[in-house]
C-alpha cells in the first residue's frame, strides 16, 4: 500500500533535481560553464560581450536555474540584472526558485524573493516552492516562504499538500511550522490519505506523536478504509504500532476489503508487527470479504515464515478455507487489486 509503485496513478512524493548535478560542463555554453566554476569575473565578462542570460539547454533550464541550483548569491543578482527571467520554466515547468529551495540555499532564495520569483509558481506535478521545501527539509527557506503566502494549504496535482509533503520527509521542525502557520493537520489527498498516514507508513513515530498532539485523528480512514494503524502495519514498522495501539485503536478495524492490520502485516512478513498486534488482541482468525485469514496472507507470502509460526503459536485455524478460492494476483504492499 501506500508505495510510489508502477501502478501508482498519482505522482510520487518528493521532488528530484532531476541531471543538472551531473551535466557534462564541458558541452554547454561558456557562460553555464563560468557558472558551475562560481567565477563571477567571467560570468560578468560573457554579459558584458552580449552572451545571452536566457539561453535555454535542451531540458529548456536557463543559466538562472545554474545558478539557483548553486546558490551563488552573486551570480544570481548579476544575472537578473542583465535581463536574466527570474521565473523562467524549464520543461518539467521548474524556477529557478524551485531549484534553490531544493538545493535547500536560504540565501539563494532571499535574493530571489528580492527580485520577485513567484512563491505560487507550479511545476508539471503542480508542486510549489513550499512543497519542494517541505519534502527536502529545507525549513530556513520555508520561513522565507510562508509569509508571502495567502494559504499554505495548496494541493498538488495528488492533492497533497506541504504537511503531507513534511511528514512523509519526517521532518518535525518542519511539520512544527507548517502547523504553526496554519496548516490543516485533517486535509486530506486524492486517495483521501492525512499526513498520519504517511507519517505512519514511514515510522516517522516522532511526527506521528506531533500530528496527535495537535489534533490529528488516529483513526481516520482513507478512500479504502486504511487508518494510519493499517499503514504502519503494512510498511513494519513496530514502535509506530504500539504507539498507535497505545492510543487504544482498534487492533482489528478492517479496511475496504476487509483485512485488518494482522493481514497486512502477514501478507508483507512483518513478523516484529504480527507478534505486537497479536499482543494486543487481533483475532487471528479474523477473515476478510474475500474469506482470507492473516493465516492465508502470511502462507502466500515469500517473507511469511515467521508469521506463520505466530499464529499457529497463538490459535489460528490451519484447515479454515476461504470462501471465494480466487488467487492474491494484483497485491503490491497490502494493496488489494
Amino acid at each position: 500500500m501506500y508505495s510510489n509503485s508502477p501502478g501508482e496513478s498519482l505522482p510520487p512524493f518528493g521532488f528530484t533535481l532531476g541531471n543538472m548535478a551531473v551535466l557534462k560542463i564541458q558541452d554547454q555554453t561558456s557562460l553555464l560553464r563560468a557558472i558551475f566554476n562560481v567565477d563571477t569575473d567571467e560570468v560578468r565578462s560573457l554579459i558584458f560581450k552580449k552572451e545571452d542570460v536566457n539561453i535555454q539547454d535542451n531540458e529548456k533550464r536557463t543559466p538562472l536555474h545554474a545558478a539557483a541550483y548553486l546558490g551563488d548569491t552573486e551570480i544570481i543578482e548579476l544575472l537578473i540584472l542583465s535581463g536574466a527571467r527570474v521565473n523562467a520554466k524549464d520543461n518539467k515547468w521548474l524556477t529557478p526558485l524551485h531549484r534553490a529551495v531544493a538545493s535547500c540555499s536560504e540565501n539563494a532564495v532571499a535574493m530571489l524573493l528580492k527580485h520577485s520569483a513567484d512563491v505560487n509558481g507550479r511545476d508539471k506535478n503542480w508542486q510549489t516552492p513550499l512543497h519542494v521545501a517541505a519534502s527536502n527539509k529545507a525549513v530556513r527557506c520555508a520561513e522565507a516562504l510562508v509569509p508571502l503566502l495567502s494559504n499554505v494549504n495548496v494541493s498538488d496535482r495528488a492533492g497533497r499538500t506541504a504537511l503531507h509533503h513534511a511528514a512523509f520527509s519526517g521532518h518535525v521542525e518542519m511539520v512544527k511550522l507548517l502547523l504553526s502557520r496554519g496548516a490543516n493537520i485533517n486535509a486530506f489527498d486524492k486517495k483521501d490519505r492525512r499526513a498520519i498516514h504517511w507519517a505512519a507508513y514511514m515510522g516517522h513515530l516522532e511526527v506521528v506523536k506531533l500530528l496527535v498532539a495537535s489534533g490529528a485523528e488516529v483513526d481516520c480512514k482513507d478512500k479504502k478504509a486504511y487508518t494510519p494503524l493499517h499503514a504502519a502495519a503494512s510498511s513494519g514498522m513496530s514502535s509506530t504500532v504500539h504507539y498507535l495501539l497505545s492510543l487504544g485503536v482498534h487492533v482489528n478495524e478492517i479496511n475496504g476489503y476487509g483485512n485488518t492490520p494482522l493481514h497486512l502485516a502477514c501478507y508483507n512478513g512483518q513478523d516484529v508487527v504480527v507478534s505486537e498486534l497479536i499482543e494486543a488482541g487481533a483475532n487471528v482468525n479474523q477473515v476478510n470479504e474475500r474469506g482470507f485469514s492473516a493465516l492465508h496472507f502470511a502462507s502466500s507470502s515469500r517473507q511469511g515464515a515467521l508469521c506463520q509460526e505466530l499464529l499457529l503459536a497463538h490459535g489460528a485455524h490451519i484447515n479454515m478455507r476461504p470462501q471465494d478460492a480466487r488467487p492474491y494476483g494484483g497485491w503490491q504492499g497490502g494493496v488489494a487489486p
